[in-house]
């Protein structure tokens, strides 16, 4: 069709561009500066009084505030030893669930994911300890790999999510009900995992094998009191923002406030923490940052070359009905995840499948949970996906043996995509119930 002249060439420049090595926020600003130079003969200087204003106006919204306050959250937890108390306080209690401890890396990553909001916070902090322990303790690898994997991504999608606030302010959408439409969705997910587990540990026993020593209930005792710190966090942070006694942005400062005290009580603070988890937020930070500049310039570009337009008049003909247009998204969003990671994926594609997907009577909060779930597929995606080549770190294990032992998990999302698309409520009735009321 030749509406998609313009939209095919930008792609085949996205993909040279990321071929070539080219640096994501780099790839997007010579895509947009290429395409509006060369496509529709505007002149260097205008493009750059289309530039200027971007800059400020992308990278200084109120909202986006939150992002690095919980990063730095997130990177504190790394290097002190909330992973290890995560894994001594929930041993015991999934001792007994069919598949044992690894129930550890599904319920350590969503507990996890209600402070961090990041999926490679997640998988790292909690695979640093269970990777070692499970093996210690001759459970599956494939198991141990894969339940981290899919679990590690729900980083994403359990509030706090870093994707999840840069949706909400590209769409415009409050970020207070994506954190709620996050909630239903990925518990639902985290359970299908668990679910997974126990039916394969019931015809493969030998999977999770029994310690010489079970836990008794005051060794539950102890692991419930293991939990109290990070139980503490997750309830001051959810707590403050679904109560409306803050905003996403100052419960952040909230939490960012708490851990740092948190940390000084139980002496585990010193500058080596405090400096390298301050310059690791700081560099994630403005990458997040310059890539949301370069992405809001190539969308700006996107518009005077009539790219979402063109697109939507192209899915328009096809006559799609509102699932099948869902269908041809997740695919589209798949084959993204193999090449982008999820913060590219969101500002990139926003412009284009957000009026497509209102314009089919869609939700637009429903269509973040959406949206953040396919960022998590991605996640677990070859050849670009994150959290398998933080487990291939963690282990040493190569790449594609970690892809494979991920592929049931992939699939388990992909069945809760199905559930949340089919029943929307899923993901609305907790935003509805707590803010429209």
């Amino acid at each position: 069709m030749e509406i998609l002249v313009i939209p095919g060439i930008l792609l085949l420049m996205i993909v040279v561009f990321l071929g070539l090595g080219v640096w994501v926020f780099a790839g997007l600003l010579l895509v947009g500066a290429t395409g509006l130079a060369f496509l529709i003969d505007m002149p260097m200087t205008r493009i750059g009084t289309i530039m200027a204003p971007l800059v400020i106006r992308s990278a200084t919204s109120w909202e986006l505030s939150a992002i690095p306050m919980f990063i730095w959250m997130g990177e504190i937890m790394l290097r002190t030893d909330i992973s290890d108390r995560l894994f001594r306080g929930l041993s015991p209690l999934t001792y007994y669930l069919p598949g044992r401890l690894l129930h550890t890396n599904i319920l350590g990553s969503v507990i996890f994911a209600a402070v961090s909001g990041s999926s490679a916070a997640t998988t790292a902090t909690v695979g640093k300890i269970t990777t070692t322990e499970l093996a210690r303790r001759n459970y599956s690898k494939s198991l141990t790999y894969g339940s981290l994997a899919g679990a590690g991504s729900l980083g994403l999608l359990i509030p706090p999510s870093i994707v999840m606030i840069v949706y909400g302010v590209l769409a415009e959408v409050s970020i207070a009900r994506l954190f709620a439409a996050g909630v239903v969705p990925g518990i639902l997910i985290a359970g299908l995992y668990s679910a997974y587990i126990m039916i394969v540990s019931f015809f493969k026993p030998d999977i999770a094998p029994p310690d010489s020593d079970p836990p008794g209930f005051r060794d539950m005792l102890v692991g419930l009191g293991n939990l109290v710190p990070i139980s503490v966090l997750v309830v001051l942070i959810l707590g403050t923002i679904y109560t409306g006694v803050a905003t996403p942005s100052e419960a952040a400062a909230v939490g960012v406030t708490s851990t740092l005290l948190m940390t000084l009580v139980t002496g585990q603070m010193s500058a080596k923490v405090f400096f390298g988890s301050l310059t690791a937020s700081v560099n994630t930070s403005c990458m997040i940052a310059i890539i949301l500049i370069a992405a809001a310039f190539l969308s700006t570009a996107m518009g005077f070359l009539h790219v979402p337009q063109d697109v939507a008049a192209a899915i328009s003909a096809l006559n799609l009905t509102p699932y099948g247009l869902m269908l041809v998204l997740a695919g589209f969003y798949i084959l993204l995840g193999m090449f982008l990671e999820g913060i590219s994926i969101t500002v990139m594609s926003l412009p284009i499948t957000l009026p497509l997907v209102i314009a089919a009577g869609f939700d637009p909060v429903w269509f973040g949970i959406f949206l953040v779930i396919m960022v998590e597929l991605a996640q677990i995606t070859p050849p670009i996906g994150f959290n398998l080549f933080i487990i291939q770190g963690l282990t040493n294990t190569p790449i594609m043996k970690v892809a494979i032992a991920a592929f049931p998990f992939f699939l388990l999302m992909c069945v809760g995509t199905l559930l949340i698309t089919l029943f929307p409520e899923i993901a609305l009735w907790l935003p509805n119930k707590l803010f429209d009321n």
